[in-house]
């Protein structure tokens, strides 16, 4: 019974939320972090979420650097092992997690806000984000298992697909390397390594932290400080070069013993700051972004039966991430659902979406929106998005408006403007040429 109250008083109270749009309090601590504040006291629950710029993207010809740094951090500080931090969270009835992508490292916690429990937790993930111990044992497991992992991914054509289409869409820059790294560049990492990395970008100038749950904004401003007002200033990472545009098409094909071939398509797209976000993202629902019922699925699947999942999607970052199109199909099927996936593009470009289609798109995205924040946890992850790449605080109470506002023309424009079908990366990874003739 006490179980279902709690459900309900949940939905009660995300369902105001979002509705009233979520009043997003912010300031900075005294060495610089950035802190986005939700006030949520309908539930006894405390949910942060601690990001910085420290990424893959800043390991600096040593790949694997940054997500190995960022396993490290619960693995031991100077005063606990990896056994006493996962005990301690036990007991408490927190739970700590943490991950590593191109742009962004964050550390997450989810605790009672119990003012004795909360306290603890806070204690220790402090200790967990400024004094990591990066002691020998810990690293050399670490390190093992992310070879393991490297040896799996290099026998799975999707990951081997995805690695060369981000190589071939980035050339040299940053974002053109896994977060995982490679195995001789893994094999190279030390914990000196490992340590310099964090004195130099687990630092306040380098964070932002998202404050979700049942607090005050005084009792959230000394958290956010007893969290990570002990970190030294330091600086905030240097803005990353452009992404450059593909002067031409690029083609890529690796032969693996796979009776399916994956095929991925794209180009550079766009940042998270980009004028043309809304039309594009509207658009790329219709395009493919909506499941089974957009254009590449229905010209793919529905018609041809060519692939289970075909799909495309813009992913925003600090600088312009990918434009992605994939889908898997037999290996003699492969060059010709790669000739209707680029025919479906450019057709999308030429005659943009129909108003039919467009009125379909909004409503769809606008009643899902509600399920984006359907939990202080994604909340939390929101405001650390809109911290890290310091939208405007009203990001997510003009959404659904700046959504609505969409018209054909806009996702014409933008599709026109932004998607070049003449200088595309395809990367195909399958079976030989001769498998996939037509």
């Amino acid at each position: 019974m006490i179980y279902r109250i709690v459900l309900i008083a949940l939905a009660l109270s995300i369902s105001t939320l979002v509705l009233a749009g979520p009043k997003i309090q912010h300031w900075k601590t005294k060495n610089g972090a950035r802190v986005y504040f939700v006030p949520a006291p309908e539930l006894p629950m405390v949910d942060i979420r601690v990001v910085f710029e420290a990424g893959s993207s800043r390991d600096g010809g040593k790949p694997g650097l940054a997500l190995l740094t960022n396993a490290l951090l619960s693995e031991g500080t100077k005063n606990m092992n990896a056994d006493q931090i996962a005990e301690l969270f036990d007991g408490l009835g927190a739970q700590l997690s943490n991950d590593s992508l191109r742009d962004m490292a964050s550390v997450e916690l989810r605790s009672l806000s119990d003012a004795v429990k909360l306290n603890k937790a806070v204690d220790a993930m402090a200790e967990i984000i400024r004094r990591p111990a990066f002691r020998k044992q810990a690293f050399q497991r670490e390190r093992d298992r992310l070879l393991v992992a490297l040896k799996a991914q290099a026998e799975s054509p999707g990951k081997i697909a995805e690695q060369a289409f981000y190589q071939a869409v980035f050339g040299n820059h940053p974002y053109h390397t896994m977060p995982t790294g490679n195995e001789a560049s893994v094999k190279k990492l030390t914990p000196k390594m490992l340590r310099q990395f964090h004195d130099q970008y687990y630092v306040g100038n380098n964070a932002v932290i998202a404050l979700v749950g049942a607090l005050h904004r005084k009792s959230a401003r000394a958290l956010a400080e007893r969290l990570i007002g002990k970190l030294p200033k330091g600086k905030r990472a240097k803005r990353l070069p452009r992404v450059a545009d593909l002067g031409q098409a690029r083609r890529k094909e690796i032969a693996h013993p796979s009776t399916q071939t994956h095929i991925l398509v794209g180009q550079p797209g766009i940042t998270r700051k980009d004028p043309d976000y809304y039309a594009l993202y509207v658009g790329n629902h219709i395009l493919g972004g909506s499941g089974l019922v957009s254009r590449i699925s229905d010209e793919i699947r529905e018609k041809r039966g060519l692939a289970y999942s075909s799909y495309s999607y813009f992913l925003p970052m600090a600088r312009r991430g990918p434009f992605q199109m994939g889908l898997q199909t037999r290996n003699d099927q492969a060059e010709q659902a790669l000739r209707i996936l680029l025919k479906t593009l450019q057709q999308f470009i030429d005659q943009g979406p129909t108003a039919e289609e467009l009125k379909s798109a909004k409503k769809n995205i606008s009643g899902g929106f509600a399920l984006r924040l359907n939990s202080n946890r994604k909340i939390a992850t929101y405001l650390s998005i809109i911290g890290f790449y310091e939208l405007p605080l009203d990001y997510l109470d003009s959404f659904v408006n700046k959504v609505q506002a969409v018209t054909v023309a806009d996702v014409k424009k933008a599709f026109a403007k932004r998607v070049f079908p003449a200088h595309l990366a395809t990367v195909i990874v399958g079976g030989s040429q001769h498998a996939r003739a037509d």
